[in-house]
């Protein structure tokens, strides 16, 4: 059950919110300031917090910045209600890192509705990459489930960049991050050429996924492979890219030689034969990059389409 806790040093107002909350269906849980609020929040974090702003001991404003502060109550959905309209106690709220306010008297309809979708968009937000703002894991989960069960035929594209490890330690996190967001976008682009129904998600690190549709699978391979091979050189100093590598050093102290940035994908389709289970295609796919990464095609980037038969003596 979806948690709210209200934060208000006025009885009456406590209880006005909690039987109207209670009776949309929430599970409501009080505090009658904004350090006991800060406490709560912390010993128990709920879905959503509604906090006054004035209290005493620690009013909203104060308390919202307490909560931001924390890496346990950071990501938390805050309204903040507050008695009066004048814009310097909104501004204050929301700079102090609130994401919405209503002002008393409410409208309990206007109030339930700002709840409903803050708790909506926030849900969304932790479904997509904070690095690339694609769908996370669940969102990929999601389609996967969705495109199986429909029963409509689709392609999987399973892909990972070749030496982004080495990248990412040689030049730190922040060049990994940029190189990992470009990426990203080109992934994308490809993706969407080729038809609006596609589906691009970064499943984490360097790994994404395509659902498109069974005859654009291999073009969008091939575009994202072209387009990774061209966008790689850019993304190294000078002397790597002429060198056409870059050298570093593991922990046993052994120098190692890593080639630019490629991309190695596998291909799946539904169209070869029943399979029991969506995670099966996932697995396939799987395999396919493995086979894609042992391709020496002199460091580009390759791909690798499953072409056999499901249940016709060829797993």
């Amino acid at each position: 059950m979806t948690r709210v806790l209200v934060v208000d040093d006025d009885p009456d107002i406590r209880t006005f919110l909690r039987i109207s909350l209670e009776l949309h269906g929430y599970e409501v849980s009080e505090a009658t300031n904004g350090a006991l609020g800060v406490r709560a929040a912390l010993d128990r974090p709920p879905d959503l917090i509604l906090m006054d702003v004035m209290m005493p001991e620690l009013d909203g404003v104060a308390a919202v910045t307490q909560l931001r502060a924390d890496a346990r109550t950071s990501h938390l959905p805050i309204i903040l209600v507050t008695a009066r309209s004048a814009a310097d106690d909104k501004i204050a709220g929301l700079t102090a890192g609130a994401d919405d306010y209503v002002t008393k008297p409410f409208d309990t309809n206007e109030l339930h509705a700002r709840i409903s979708a803050m708790l909506k968009r926030n849900t969304e937000m932790r479904s997509l990459s904070p690095l690339t703002g694609l769908p996370g894991n669940p969102r990929i989960q999601a389609e996967l489930l969705r495109r199986h069960t429909s029963g409509e035929d689709f392609a999987l594209l399973y892909a990972d960049l070749n030496h982004f490890k080495a990248f990412n330690d040689h030049y730190g996190f922040l060049r990994g991050d940029a190189a990992i967001r470009r990426c990203a976008t080109l992934i994308v682009e490809c993706a969407t050429a080729h038809g609006d129904g596609n589906f691009v998600g970064h499943v984490g690190g360097d790994d994404f996924v395509v659902f498109s549709g069974l005859n654009v699978a291999e073009a969008i391979a091939s575009d994202i492979a072209k387009g990774i091979d061209e966008l790689a050189p850019s993304l190294y100093d000078k002397v790597d890219r002429e060198a056409g590598s870059i050298v570093t050093v593991d922990r046993p102290g052994q120098t190692r030689r890593f080639g630019l940035l490629s991309i190695a994908i596998g291909i799946t389709t539904t169209d070869l034969g029943p399979v029991d289970h969506p995670e099966e295609l996932v697995e396939l796919a799987t395999e396919m990059k493995r086979h894609a990464k042992g391709i020496d095609d002199e460091g580009r980037s390759t791909w690798a389409f499953d072409r056999r038969i499901r249940g016709a003596g060829s797993a």
